[in-house]
């Protein structure tokens, strides 16, 4: 499955192989778990992220691991946000620090 990912202007298409998206529940159960506890999110703390917010933090670690060419923990990261959001086709990830500013478009 692809996720395309915009990053300072440029477009990424990543792929994810579909075992992953469908089959690292646990994965993604550990993460919802983590963020039910509320996030911090640039400047404002969420007690409780909605989807939404949830894939922008997400994202937020999937530029991390880019950055760091982390590539086992970026399609961890990608796979969840698949799983969670389905139907997004476009992630545009902020990279001044304000996660809110990250863009999600939906098909």
């Amino acid at each position: 499955m692809d996720l395309k990912v915009i990053i300072d202007d440029e477009l990424y298409t990543l792929n994810v192989p579909e075992e992953i998206v469908r089959g690292a529940t646990d994965a993604f159960d550990r993460i919802d778990r983590e963020l039910d506890n509320g996030w911090q999110m640039g400047r404002d703390w969420v007690e409780s992220p909605g989807l939404e917010d949830r894939i922008r933090i997400v994202g937020d670690k999937l530029l991390t691991a880019l950055e760091r060419e982390d590539h086992d923990m970026g399609r961890v990261m990608a796979a969840y946000i698949l799983n969670r959001a389905p139907d997004l086709d476009t992630l545009t990830l902020d990279t001044a620090g304000e996660i809110r500013n990250s863009e999600l478009r939906y098909r």
